[in-house]
């Protein structure tokens, strides 16, 4: 037996019988999802786990702040201000798993930074979920989360001027240029991909489900199975598209999760899919389309009153805002139907036992901890408020509904200024997630685009 792949006594059993799984493995990705989703942290080598596991690790609590561009926003107040501080961070119990698509055997760890007393730093957006998930605790209520992933396989070479390029269609040559929704054949072209994907996830126990084609060229959906631990389902859904994105460039490509790479495409969503049990597993929200129950009901006005409070968490970034277009599949309402695609809060066909609300307004930019977190929150507060959602729509939704037109700068007003968003998640989140959204937008918009030189620079 190699000597790496024996276990050491300071790992939990469940991470010891993990990593002895993976023989020969001589390093470890320590991972720190931070406010976007994006993965910071250290490599470290086999023979210093154990003391990782024994003492954490020391990183810059600035991590947290820091903006899609890697950047530290200052006002935060986690930067400069207090002399950018370490914060020590320890490894998450059961989340040890391989990196399937390494040559080299290698391991990888979530980690959770803690407070200057040693607690949970409440801020860490995995935490903003624990939090909300706890209140369905003490009401004896356990949600089951499954998250949907959309993104596009795009060409590694962009164009001239720096623009996406749809991928080539690795069975005949040619690049992606038509739309085939739930196309089997797109699926049989790309499956030296998806076959990857799929061992990946099978590596890392992660519960992908199904793929299909999606609504673009070159775009693709893998759904996970349904979990009865949301923060759970969350790791799965950081882990897969860590998975995506890797063997993706492994196979000269670029997968991409930006919300609308392309102006006259369909944009990429992420859709949460939740029930909830009671304490006798039993799903609170049963019933059937034509008498829809009142805990179902209130669960959904719960989504539409939490809506405009938590729009900064479902469309994060700039392009977040192009996704939100008139027939796209993209709601641009808060209204509810059955077995609609055109409505925000989608309640799937099923029988009655397994009815359960998709939630699809975020899109596949965001951070699936606080997309899940925000959902989850708005049905709480509806199971509390018992509040109507109105009638469910049946047809077009965009014909029958006043569509809402979505500004950056004003769902950044609109979570700084709310109050359901400190008590759900915490006065610190709120300001550091507040703070560093209004740094993103006002960078974003000091830039000149290649657009205002198209149309101003001779015109005017």
């Amino acid at each position: 037996m190699p000597l790496h792949s024996i276990p050491a006594p300071g790992l939990p059993d469940e991470d010891a019988a993990e990593l002895h799984q993976i023989a020969g493995c001589e390093m470890i990705d320590l991972l720190l999802p931070d406010m976007n989703g994006l993965l910071r942290g250290k490599r470290i080598t086999r023979d210093a786990l154990e003391k990782v596991y024994a003492n954490g690790v020391c990183l810059p609590m600035s991590l947290i702040a820091t903006d899609i561009t890697g950047n530290t926003v200052e006002e935060t107040g986690l930067g400069y201000a207090i002399g950018d501080e370490d914060r020590i961070c320890r490894p998450i119990p059961g989340t040890l798993r391989p990196i399937a698509w390494q040559e080299r055997p290698m391991a990888q760890l979530l980690l959770n930074m803690e407070d200057a007393n040693g607690g949970a730093f409440e801020a860490n957006p995995r935490e903003v979920l624990k939090r909300v998930v706890q209140g369905f605790t003490d009401r004896g209520l356990t949600p089951v989360v499954a998250v949907e992933l959309e993104f596009y396989l795009l060409d590694a070479e962009l164009t001239v001027d720096g623009r996406p390029q749809t991928s080539i269609n690795p069975a005949t040559g040619v690049r992606n240029a038509t739309t085939q929704v739930y196309y089997m054949q797109d699926l049989n072209d790309y499956q030296q991909f998806t076959d990857a994907v799929a061992d990946a996830c099978r590596a890392q126990q992660i519960p992908a489900d199904t793929a299909v084609a999606e609504y673009a060229p070159g775009q693709f959906e893998i759904n996970l199975k349904h979990r009865s631990d949301a923060v759970l389902a969350c790791d799965d859904a950081i882990f897969l598209k860590r998975a995506i994105k890797a063997i993706a460039e492994d196979q000269g490509m670029i997968a991409s999760f930006m919300a609308k790479p392309f102006v006259d495409q369909a944009g990429s969503g992420m859709h949460i899919h939740v029930s909830v049990l009671d304490q006798d597993g039993n799903n609170i929200f049963a019933c059937t389309p034509d008498a829809p129950s009142d805990t179902l009901r209130h669960a959904v006005a719960g989504l539409q009153k939490a809506s405009a409070s938590c729009m900064l968490m479902f469309a994060p970034h700039a392009n977040s805002y192009r996704r939100f277009v008139l027939n796209a599949f993209v709601p641009l309402n808060d209204c509810w139907g059955f077995n609609n695609r055109t409505v925000a809060m989608r309640i799937p066909h099923s029988d009655p036992a397994n009815i359960r609300v998709e939630h699809r307004i975020a899109g596949a930019d965001a951070n699936p901890y606080l997309v899940t977190a925000a959902v989850l929150a708005g049905i709480l507060q509806g199971l509390k408020d018992k509040g109507d959602p109105g009638p469910a729509i049946v047809g077009n939704a965009y014909e029958q509904t006043e569509q809402r037109t979505l500004f950056w700068r004003d769902t950044i007003n609109d979570f700084m200024a709310s109050s359901f968003v400190t008590e759900a998640f915490g006065a610190q989140f709120k300001h550091i997630f507040g703070q560093q959204k209004l740094k993103e937008m006002r960078s974003f918009y000091t830039e000149v685009t290649t657009l205002e030189y198209d149309w101003y620079l001779r015109q005017v």
